[in-house]
């Protein structure tokens, strides 16, 4: 992926070297995420936490009223920082995209911030954890990552190379997008009104529409930048394997159960990733209306 020497997005927030402390004891609200599947399944074995307590804030069951946060006054990334200058340059190239996007549809896109932390830190969501993965909080329209999962992603789920980074911010990034068209909030109406078995397959259906929002973007840049190098698009899609629901059941030695899916199977996120890339078109990443997935 050809990405050093563009542009760096302003809206990086580091808190690596904060404590972590404050926010609520549990996600009030519901936080979207490309690894909130990976910590059900991965998390208590990397992380040390207990995998119960993690699908409960995951299905927002025991959730405490998201606190005011705290949070210590917030720091760009050192300039030497290889890794945060990655995210940084990947969040920027979202935006020009994005904003170009919003602007043919007679819309305005607001940027997001993107929020690089240890450990844990406070969100308008309730407190944010390693172990979740990258994931985005709607309430304060921020992404969240530890820069550890690069490493998760690579050596544990299989995954390597920058694209298969890159395609995680834009992942994050297309829920931002959900939420600024409003689909983030009727996901949120629909939570009262369904069983979980229907929540988890309305769920699939937005992580699908994020994988595919991910590959428009990739669309763009690529035809405004040329960003990508031979292998980047299939690193992406072997990323999307390697973090299918089922796969992840498998890798776990449990059987697969398609009902509890939440962020679809191996096939269907390749697939959608796909699309996007392919169309570079919103419209085509209608997931909801789709039949077959």
């Amino acid at each position: 992926m050809k990405w050093e020497g563009n542009r760096e997005s302003d809206n990086v927030e580091d808190r690596r070297d904060d404590s972590g402390g404050g926010g609520g004891g549990g996600f009030g609200g519901r936080s979207i995420g490309i690894g909130t599947i990976v910590i059900a399944l991965l998390g208590g074995w990397l992380f040390g936490v207990n995998p119960l307590t993690i699908l409960g804030l995951l299905s927002g069951e025991g959730g405490v009223p998201t606190a005011q946060v705290q949070q210590a006054p917030a720091h760009k990334p050192p300039a030497d920082d290889r890794m945060a200058r990655f995210v940084s340059t990947v969040l920027a190239d979202t935006e020009d995209v994005w904003k170009d996007v919003f602007t043919q549809g007679g819309a305005t896109y607001r940027n997001p911030k993107l929020v690089l932390f240890r450990g844990s830190t406070p969100t308008e969501c309730g407190q944010g954890q390693a172990a979740m993965g990258p994931f985005y909080c709607p309430a304060d329209q921020k992404v969240y990552i530890d820069l550890g999962f690069y490493e998760t992603l690579k050596t544990q789920l299989g995954a390597p190379g920058d694209f298969a980074q890159a395609y995680v911010i834009a992942h994050e990034v297309g829920h931002h997008v959900q939420n600024l068209l409003g689909i983030s909030n009727k996901m949120e109406q629909m939570r009262g009104r369904s069983s979980k078995t229907e929540y988890n397959a309305l769920s699939v259906r937005l992580e699908l529409q994020a994988d595919c929002f991910a590959g428009v973007w990739a669309h763009h840049a690529n035809n405004a930048r040329q960003l990508l190098e031979q292998g980047d698009v299939e690193e992406a899609i072997n990323a999307a394997a390697k973090i299918g629901d089922d796969a992840l059941q498998r890798g776990h030695g449990g059987a697969v159960v398609p009902e509890s899916f939440t962020h679809g199977s191996s096939a269907q996120r390749q697939r959608w990733f796909a699309k996007g890339i392919q169309n570079g078109s919103v419209k085509a990443c209608d997931t909801f209306s789709a039949r077959n997935l």
